[in-house]
């Protein structure tokens, strides 16, 4: 069945089947598994998945892709078909719970699904998605880099990065314009989200000011209080939010109250 990707959804679907293997790898499929993967396409990923786990739970928001879904998902009992918006659907609700998160990442919803997982799915324990370079670059990135901000702070309170691999452009259908690889990470001990995302997130509203100035302009704090919390941490006043650890976040946000 000919399907043309939708632009405006993000698609770039899985056709060479040669990837997969790395995939597995990253993932370290076991027996075992159960796995969520968003986005499933056309379900090349899909299958492979389902011949070596427990469980696979699909979530795909294109229902014009059913029809070729079920197709090629023919035989394979162990496969969850859930249609809707990821970001919206109760991922908490799924039963049985997914223990890792294995996906050709839709590229316009990439960033906020894997910071939502971390957050929203505490089943989960290993990630391995293919995303845009630029995207896997922000996930790890440096403090004091142009590519560190909220999403980098987020992941790495949470996640320890543990593969990549550049992926070629003729894997997918079409060929997207940019560089993707696989990313894998696990997640470890990390500080409540409801204590540390929103002065994060706030932090970095404002990236061109001065942390304590955006944390007021996003109405988190006033600037003097922002300004005696960063005191406390052993920051100046006019230190920037790309200049903090991940960890500095943590004791900013505790300092805040």
């Amino acid at each position: 069945m000919n399907v043309a990707p939708k632009k405006s959804l993000g698609q770039h679907f899985l056709v060479d089947e040669n990837i997969l293997g790395v995939v597995g790898r990253l993932a370290e499929l076991a027996v075992e598994d159960v796995v969520l993967e968003v986005g499933p396409g056309l379900g090349t990923l899909t299958r492979y998945l389902a011949e070596r786990v427990a469980h696979v739970h699909a979530v795909e928001l294109d229902r014009s892709l059913a029809a070729p879904l079920e197709a090629a998902l023919t035989g394979l009992a162990n496969v969850g078909l859930v249609f809707g918006d990821a970001l919206a659907v109760d991922l908490a609700a799924l039963d049985p719970a997914p223990r890792k998160l294995v996906s050709n990442l839709p590229y316009n919803v990439a960033t906020p699904l894997v910071v939502e997982s971390l957050e929203r799915l505490p089943s989960l324990e290993r990630w391995c998605v293919m995303v845009q370079r630029e995207v896997a670059d922000r996930f790890f990135a440096e403090p004091r880099t142009k590519a560190y901000g909220a999403v980098s702070v987020l992941v790495q309170l949470h996640a320890r990065r543990a593969g990549f691999h550049p992926v070629s452009a003729a894997v997918f259908r079409p060929r997207p314009r940019v560089e993707s690889v696989l990313v894998a990470f696990t997640r470890i001990p990390g500080p409540p989200f409801a204590l540390v995302r929103p002065v994060v997130e706030a932090a970095f509203a404002h990236r061109r000011k001065t942390l304590a100035n955006s944390l007021a302009l996003a109405g988190l704090a006033a600037r003097a209080r922002a300004e005696g919390a960063l005191a406390e941490i052993g920051r100046a006043g006019r230190v920037r939010a790309e200049e903090l650890e991940p960890p500095e976040f943590v004791a900013l946000a505790e300092a805040l109250g």
